[in-house]
C-alpha cells in the first residue's frame, strides 16, 4: 500500500463518514490512489479536473454527473465542491497537485475530507 492509499484509509475510511475515496494527480491526469473497489474511470477523473479549471459555474448551477449518478451542487468554490443526491453525497477537493474525491452516505459528514487534504498538502508542499 502506498502512502496516498494509507492516507485515504487512515484519514477518511476509518472515520466511517466516507464510503469511498480516490486521489487524482492533476499533472498526470489520472487516479494515483483509491480505496478498495472504488474505480474512477479516466473520463470521470478528467471531468473533475476540468470542473475546477473550466466548469465550476456550470456545476454550481446544474450539478454534476459522476459514475452515472446525478449530484446537485450544495456549495462550490475554487478549492472544493459539495454535492448531494437522495442516496448520499460527493465531495471534491483540490490542492495544487491533487484532487481528492470521496463519496458519503446520507447522514454522514463530508468535512472529514478537510483533514486528509491538509495532510496531503503537507506531504506534497
Amino acid at each position: 500500500m502506498n502512502q496516498l492509499q494509507a492516507l485515504l484509509n487512515d484519514s477518511l475510511i476509518r472515520t466511517k463518514h466516507v464510503e469511498n475515496a480516490a486521489i487524482i494527480n492533476i499533472k498526470e491526469r489520472k487516479v494515483c490512489a483509491s480505496t478498495f473497489g472504488f474505480n474512477v474511470p479516466p473520463e470521470n477523473a478528467l471531468n473533475l479536473i476540468s470542473t475546477f479549471y473550466k466548469n465550476l459555474l456550470q456545476v454550481r448551477r446544474g450539478g454534476l454527473c459522476f459514475q452515472e449518478k446525478y449530484y446537485k451542487c450544495v456549495r462550490a468554490d475554487e478549492h472544493s465542491i459539495y454535492l448531494q443526491n437522495p442516496d448520499g453525497g460527493l465531495i471534491v477537493v483540490k490542492t495544487k497537485a491533487f484532487i481528492l474525491v470521496a463519496t458519503y452516505r446520507v447522514g454522514m459528514y463530508p468535512s472529514v475530507c478537510v483533514e486528509a487534504v491538509e495532510k496531503l498538502g503537507k506531504k506534497n508542499a
